[in-house]
C-alpha cells in the first residue's frame, strides 16, 4: 500500500528530524504536491521556528480548546527568509506547517492520552486533505509520539550519522516495538563539526544518509530550489518513504566534482 502519512521519529534529541520534515515537505511541493508537516514534538516545538509570520491557532489548540476547528486553522506556510520575516515559498504545490506553539499549561493538556487520540484523528484528517503528510515526532516516550507512530502508514527513524546515533536507533526500535509498531526505514543525518572519531562511516547503517548542511533555521528549506547532494538524498528519501516518483532532475556531477567527492 502506498504510504500517505510518514512519521519521522528522532532517535535522539537534535538528530535533525524537524529540519528533515520541513525539507521533505518543500521537496514535495516543488514537485507539485500538497504536503503537510504535523508537529508531534510538543516539548521542543521546533517546527514553529520554520513558520512565516505570527502563529495564532496551533496544533495543541486543535487538540484541547478548539476541537471543532478544521486542521487548516493551524496551517502556516514555511518561511524561506526568516531573517527578514518575509518570503513565502513560491512552489507549484503547497507546503503547510502545522506547528505546536503553546504555553506550558496547554501543552500539558495536549500531552494527555485523550489528546493523543485526537491527534490520531487530526493525522487522518490531514491524509484526506494532502497528497502526503509528514509527522515530526520526538523519541517515543510521550503520548503524542506514540500517536504519531501508531497512526502513520510508515515510520522512519532519524539519527545522527554517528556511532552514538546507531546505538540510539537500536533503542528506538525497541520503543516502537513496545507500542506495536515498527521502524520501516532509517535516515542518518551528517552534522557539520562531527569529528572523525564520532562519524559513522558504515554506508549500510541507514537507508539514506543526508550530507551535512547549514544547520541554521534560515537556511531551510534548501529543497525548495537546491540541486546539490543534500537535496538529491532528500529526493531519494521522499521516493522511498512515499513510494512515489518525483519529476525533479539533478545535474550529473562534473569531473571536478567527482574528484572532490
Amino acid at each position: 500500500m502506498q504510504a500517505t502519512t510518514l512519521a519521522l521519529v528522532g532517535a535522539t534529541g537534535g538528530a535533525g528530524t524537524t529540519r528533515t520534515a520541513v525539507e521533505l515537505a518543500a521537496l514535495g511541493a516543488r514537485d507539485g504536491r500538497d504536503v503537510a508537516v504535523i508537529d508531534a514534538a510538543f516539548t521542543t516545538q521546533g517546527l514553529s521556528e520554520h513558520v512565516a509570520g505570527r502563529i495564532g491557532t496551533d496544533l495543541t489548540a486543535l487538540l484541547t480548546d478548539e476541537t471543532d476547528a478544521s486542521l487548516s486553522a493551524a496551517a502556516y506556510p514555511p518561511d524561506d527568509e526568516p531573517s527578514e520575516r518575509g518570503g513565502d515559498l513560491d512552489l507549484p504545490g503547497r507546503a503547510d506547517l502545522i506547528p505546536a506553539r503553546a504555553p506550558f499549561e496547554r501543552v500539558a493538556r495536549a500531552k494527555t492520552a485523550e489528546a493523543a487520540r485526537k491527534l490520531e484523528g487530526r493525522i487522518g484528517e490531514a491524509a484526506t486533505a494532502y497528497d502526503a503528510v509528514v509527522v515530526d515526532a520526538a523519541p517515543v516516550g510521550s503520548n503524542e509520539a506514540v500517536a504519531a507512530v501508531t497512526a502513520a502508514d510508515r515510520v522512519e527513524a532519524v539519527t545522527p550519522a554517528t556511532a552514538h546515533g546507531r546505538d540510539a536507533l537500536q533503542r528506538l526500535r525497541g520503543r516502537v516495538a513496545d507500542v506495536g509498531g515498527s521502524v520501516d526505514g532509517t535516515i542518518a543525518v551528517a552534522r557539520a563539526g562531527d569529528s572523525d572519531a564520532e562519524r559513522d562511516e558504515d554506508e549500510t547503517a541507514a537507508d539514506t544518509r543526508l550530507p551535512a548542511v547549514d544547520p541554521a533555521v534560515g537556511s531551510a528549506p534548501a529543497a525548495a530550489t537546491g540541486t546539490g547532494a543534500y537535496v538529491e538524498a532528500l529526493a531519494e528519501t521522499y521516493e522511498r518513504a512515499f513510494d512515489a516518483s518525483l519529476g525533479i532532475e539533478f545535474e550529473e556531477p562534473g569531473l571536478v566534482d567527482r574528484i572532490r567527492s
